[in-house]
């Protein structure tokens, strides 16, 4: 066995994984912070506080899933992208519990991005991991995020990114969270606003989101939801509208970037997990979705990370 362990605080959920390079094997614990009934979020100081209270209590119960295993080493999200200033605070939690675990088992830790571990753990789960011997595409869209990404890997440089697309204003989360906030339903939205939709026909017509190549604004759809849901519209029909709004405008622009980069494209993030999202891609080819749940915030990525980065696979 070689072990592998990771953490992920992010401003959504608590997680904590493990990862055995030499059987593929996974296994995961996460808890979701908590938001009080009609907020859009918390304070960093808040998710901060969470974190810390729940990292002992979900590691704990990880290693009850696995028993004790020997570690090879752990890996951590240090930061929500690999970039100049991105910082949270959050994520100190995560890199606390890493490095004391590091220190107390004479091995060592490694840092990458949240957005890192999106990519990794989607590549996994979808069976994709190939797609890092050359450049791919990927989605991140997330609760904060939505960003069009080309990625690429090489010896000493895993998962690159260099941002090619995405939203110039709030992001597909943000608004299916304003959404659902709006509509009364419990934060984070995305699952709830997703069952909420179900099969039932948009109010209207998908919004049409202006782009310039392959960035786009999804402001004018908050503005539009909200009418719709001023005029008395049903909720399921309100909610039927947001979820293809913002299927069809990632669909328009993943068209348009496939057909300029010639690549395959890799959803990750927890608003990939929408069922119309996903129905709109149906069919289609060099198209991958993270699998059985491992899209949204999870430490797999880290742990797989810290996997690769040790034994030196690419």
């Amino acid at each position: 066995m070689a072990i592998y362990l990771g953490f992920d605080t992010s401003n959504y959920k608590t997680s904590a994984a493990l990862f055995d390079s030499q059987t593929g094997k996974a296994w995961g614990e996460s808890r979701f912070l908590q938001v009080p009934e009609g907020s859009l979020g918390l304070r960093q100081s808040e998710a901060l506080f969470q974190h810390v209270r729940s990292l002992g209590q979900i590691t704990e119960s990880l290693f009850e899933k696995t028993g004790r295993l020997p570690l090879a080493a752990v890996g951590y999200s240090a930061r929500p992208r690999n970039q100049e200033g991105s910082y949270m605070p959050c994520f100190l939690a995560g890199e606390m519990a890493a490095r004391t675990a590091a220190a107390a088992g004479g091995m060592p830790a490694f840092a990458f991005s949240h957005q890192q571990g999106h990519i990794a753990s989607a590549l996994w789960s979808a069976n994709c991991l190939h797609w890092m011997k050359g450049p791919f595409l990927s989605w991140h869209l997330s609760g904060g995020t939505t960003e069009l990404l080309r990625v690429e890997s090489r010896p000493g440089e895993l998962l690159e990114v260099r941002v090619i697309g995405g939203t110039q204003d709030a992001s597909a989360g943000q608004i299916i969270d304003r959404a659902g906030v709006a509509m009364g339903l419990p934060f984070p939205c995305g699952a709830h606003l997703d069952k909420l939709a179900g099969e039932e026909k948009p109010a209207e017509k998908p919004f049409a989101a202006k782009m310039q190549g392959l960035l786009f604004s999804l402001s004018g759809l908050e503005n539009k939801f909200k009418a719709l849901l001023d005029k008395g519209c049903p909720k399921e029909q309100v909610a039927a509208f947001v979820t293809q709004s913002i299927a069809e405008t990632v669909y328009r622009v993943t068209k348009k970037a496939q057909k300029e980069e010639g690549l395959p494209v890799l959803f990750s993030g927890g608003v990939s997990a929408s069922s119309q999202l996903q129905k709109r891609f149906e069919g289609k080819d060099q198209v991958a979705f993270a699998q059985n749940g491992w899209g949204g915030d999870n430490a797999l990525g880290a742990a797989l990370l810290a996997a690769m980065w040790k034994e030196g696979v690419l």
